[in-house]
């Protein structure tokens, strides 16, 4: 017992110290419960197959899917439009909403449900996301307090009351205390998250001064001005020909930058866009789309010859920005590459170079001392310091970055896409992220929570949310999910050893004689710290049947000592591990162990003092 207790104390230490990684340092608490013998391996081990970490892991992909495909930028614009400039407004707002979801599905899954809308939505309006995401791990399990399914510990005393013949509590028996803790929580984190996360987002302009944005390179090439979409008709003469067919650079003076297909347009959450590097042997259909550049008159003069619909007129109405909407990445990006002398190919044209055949490549423009090549390109010779600005699938554009002997490519191609969302896809993302909380708040479903996340993750990568496997892999934190796997086991080694009972029933116990108050404020602080190490509903089990006795002994009514477990159990705000919404926004949020300390502590222990005084006069002694 005392071991499990010097290696809690130590990893405590660790966490508040923040030096070492926490996730090591849940590691290595593991180790010495398992050298010390206080566990078996299978006991260690069994956090990293816990449900709520599997959960976690498909809830960071769920999450990851809503920003990729542009979801969450539609969802927080709205809210945004509510909350108009105020950062006040749009902070209550996010509370509040998250509260009222988190009334009806489990906490974590309102935070994966926000995460990415509140991210999105502080970005968007320049502000810390930190000042906004502890808050609404918070609200989210202030939440669970409003209705009886809101969360675990709230079913664990309506099970501990109805066995013991008491009358069993109703749907919204909770509703006042939740609706209290939510009030509470706001009032006490406006200024405890300001005070601590309210610092601007910096722009690390020295980092990335020489990497373009794709909006960037657009502009400085002035591709929009001179890009043109022209549909394929049922009626064209094109329809079955290949693209060097056409002869559009020799007879039209017009380049074909890509062709894009939609597939299933009859589905609006199953359409796909097909993106394709026109190569000379690409055999054009009807109802496709080409990005061609060149000047207008050549434009229309190739539309009338083969009977093509040109889509953009680029009339003087038109907005900068409105063209610059033509231009999408989803497939194929550009990127710049500055040629070296050593380039073998210097002072021969770009027809000759052949870069289209050889590397699936198209060069949309020229960058020679501060001077624009934007059209001719193909009888251009290439210099010695050239700057090419190329177009490909982002895949083939990273393949050039391998040979720096020849050329450099500049910035950071793959993080570029990266970046790209594949708005197209938000219905279809939209569609899951419905289905699986639905699912989840369904008592009568028969599929359990973690199956639900797990299904929709994957339904996520096989409809396409993601670009590919390897970015959904991405999405994923593994620091979070280490240290919350770590550190489950330890709630296993205090009950294994006695440590748990040991502490709640000398606290409960020895406080019954100062009357009903004080026992209730005993309890309430012992589930309190207990919850910090031990999970919500675990300590809830443990304490509950203890505060039930403790009650029954003294006289008094237990029904506010059983609320003051499950207010304590989820009311734990000042550890990250302590609930799993607690540990999903920590590294959205970059908290370290001391920043839940700072803010969460403090909303702990004031929450405490308000339910004692509160709790008797809802459910009186």
């Amino acid at each position: 017992m005392y071991i499990t207790f010097a290696i809690l104390i130590l990893a405590a230490v660790f966490f508040m110290n923040g030096k070492i990684r926490s996730d090591l340092v849940a590691l290595c608490a593991l180790i010495l419960l398992l050298v010390f013998q206080i566990l078996t391996p299978e006991e260690a081990l069994a956090g990293f197959s816990n449900p709520i970490v599997i959960m976690m892991v498909g809830l960071f992909v769920v999450g990851g899917a809503i920003f990729q495909t542009g979801l969450a930028k539609v969802i927080s614009s709205k809210i945004l439009r509510l909350a108009g400039k105020s950062e006040l407004k749009l902070f209550i707002l996010i509370m509040l909403v998250t509260a009222a979801i988190g009334a009806f599905v489990s906490n974590t899954g309102t935070v994966a449900l926000m995460l990415p809308i509140v991210v999105s939505m502080a970005i968007e309006g320049g502000m810390n996301p930190g000042r906004f995401l502890m808050p609404l791990a918070f609200a989210s399990s202030m939440g669970g307090m409003i209705t009886l399914i809101g969360t675990p510990p709230n079913l664990v005393i309506q099970n501990v009351l109805t066995d013991a013949g008491y009358t069993p509590l109703s749907f919204f028996s909770f509703t006042p205390v939740g609706l209290i803790c939510v009030a509470t929580g706001i009032i006490v984190l406006i200024p405890l998250s300001k005070l601590f996360f309210s610092r601007k987002e910096k722009n690390k302009k020295g980092a990335k001064g020489k990497d373009k944005s794709l909006r960037q390179l657009v502009n400085e090439y002035q591709l929009a001005n001179n890009l043109f979409r022209i549909q394929i008709t049922p009626d064209s003469s094109v329809d079955g020909k290949t693209v060097s067919e056409l002869n559009i650079g020799r007879d039209y003076h017009l380049n074909i930058l890509e062709i894009r297909r939609i597939s299933s347009p009859q589905s609006h959450f199953f359409k796909s866009i097909n993106q394709h590097i026109a190569s000379s042997d690409t055999i054009l259909q009807t109802k496709d789309i080409l990005y061609v550049t060149g000047s207008f008159d050549d434009t229309r003069k190739f539309a009338s010859d083969y009977r093509l619909d040109i889509i953009d007129m680029h009339s003087p109405e038109e907005t900068e920005s409105e063209r610059e909407k033509l231009l999408n990445f989803y497939d194929i990006g550009i990127a710049e590459i500055v040629l070296m002398p050593s380039f073998k190919l210097i002072n021969r044209t770009i027809k000759e170079v052949e870069f289209r055949e050889k590397y699936n490549i198209n060069i949309l423009g020229i960058r020679r001392n501060n001077e624009y090549i934007l059209h001719n390109l193909k009888d251009q010779k290439m210099h010695a310091g050239d700057v090419l600005l190329i177009q490909g699938s982002w895949n083939n554009i990273s393949r050039l970055s391998k040979d720096q002997s020849e050329w450099v490519v500049l910035g950071q191609p793959l993080q570029e896409a990266a970046k790209v969302t594949l708005d197209y896809k938000a219905p279809l993302a939209a569609a899951i992220m419905v289905l699986m909380v639905l699912t989840m708040a369904i008592d009568y479903i028969p599929i359990a929570p973690v199956t639900a996340v797990i299904i929709a993750a994957v339904l996520m990568v096989l409809t396409g949310c993601f670009r590919n496997v390897e970015a959904a892999y991405k999405t994923i934190n593994w620091e979070s999910i280490v240290l919350i796997a770590a550190m489950l086991p330890m709630s296993t080694a205090l009950e294994k050893t006695g440590a748990s009972e040991l502490i709640s029933h000398s606290l409960v116990t020895g406080l019954g004689s100062y009357g009903p108050i004080i026992l209730l404020a005993g309890i309430y602080f012992t589930t309190s710290l207990l919850t910090m190490f031990i999970s919500n509903t675990a300590t809830a089990v443990l304490l509950a049947p203890i505060a039930l006795q403790s009650a029954i002994g003294i006289g008094v009514s237990p029904y506010p000592y059983l609320f003051a477990v499950t207010v304590a159990a989820s009311m734990c705000f000042a550890s990250p591990f302590s609930t799993p919404p607690n540990a999903l926004v920590m590294p959205a949020g970059q908290y370290t162990f001391i920043d839940y300390i700072k803010v969460g502590l403090p909303l702990q222990i004031i929450m405490g003092i308000i339910m004692v005084l509160v709790l008797p006069l809802l459910f009186p002694f």
